[in-house]
């Protein structure tokens, strides 16, 4: 166990290193959490050498662990039919901030489902990174690396279109000028715009809760890593498409693909025919 005791910075040495090292291993089971924090302690010492306030980086003397990629657990296909049927009835039998609600998260459901977003991506997304029209797309810029476009479902088009009209209303009724595409609310009235990543983590909370479904927004992308596979789209452009770099594999997934088959034509197919029968 890690003792609270005061260390001289300028005495900071190996051993240190390696005591900190034994308690992450009592206090973490994920090999990535151990990593990702032997990793920040690096990268201090690494600022204290470059400032002059350190000789050299102790922590450099421990080999990098490599990261440890775990078997993909996507949201179960019946579950997705199961969550978008949901989206679906809740803006059918809701009006005012519950049936905006329910249209914001149709929009997530598409861009993490049918685009592969990340929480991060979505966090800051506005109006004018879609690309709406026969094959809709949206812009992902990143501050490191060249911005790009990832297709989207086509029923993306018919959504959007109902949530900006529904969106513009209570932006106007309430005052409030953004662009972010996504919002924070509580029920009766929006907050603000933009929707953080706590914030999203607590929308798919309240779904999974609600729908007692497997559901988070890494299984949803992981879903829709097996659905671009299944489509047969190259590996190229699925790592494009994800942000990953070149060398990120993706053979953990392939060699689950029997037990994970995805398609997106469903998402039409039930939109259609849900809203067939209000006529």
């Amino acid at each position: 166990k890690l003792t609270q005791k005061s260390t001289d910075i300028t005495q900071f040495q190996i051993s240190h290193v390696l005591e900190y090292g034994a308690y992450l291993e009592n206090k973490y089971s994920s090999d990535n959490s151990r990593r990702r924090r032997v990793q920040a302690l690096r990268i201090f010492f690494d600022f204290l050498v470059v400032n002059g306030l350190f000789a050299t980086n102790p922590v450099r003397k421990i080999p990098t662990s490599p990261k440890f990629l775990d078997i993909p657990r996507p949201t179960p296909f019946i579950d997705v039919k199961t969550l978008w049927v949901h989206l679906l009835e809740e803006e059918k039998i809701n009006n005012g901030m519950a049936k905006l609600c329910a249209l914001r998260n149709q929009v997530i459901m598409l861009l993490i489902f049918g685009g592969g977003l990340k929480v991060s991506d979505l966090q800051n997304l506005k109006e004018n990174d879609l690309y709406l029209g026969e094959s809709p797309r949206v812009l992902i810029q990143h501050p490191k690396r060249d911005p790009y476009t990832i297709p989207l479902p086509p029923i993306f088009n018919d959504v959007m279109k109902k949530y900006k009209e529904e969106l513009s209303f209570y932006k106007k009724e309430a005052g409030l000028t953004f662009d972010h595409i996504l919002f924070n609310a509580n029920p009766y009235r929006i907050l603000s715009g933009g929707l953080s990543p706590r914030g999203l983590e607590v929308v798919f909370e309240d779904i999974r809760k609600k729908l007692m479904i497997t559901l988070t927004p890494k299984s949803l992308r992981q879903s829709c890593i097996f659905k671009w596979l299944s489509q047969k789209k190259n590996d190229t452009s699925i790592k494009e498409w994800l942000g990953v770099a070149p060398s990120y594999s993706l053979k953990l997934y392939r060699e689950h693909m029997e037990q994970n088959i995805f398609n997106d034509e469903f998402l039409e197919k039930l939109y259609r025919n849900h809203f067939a029968k209000a006529h």
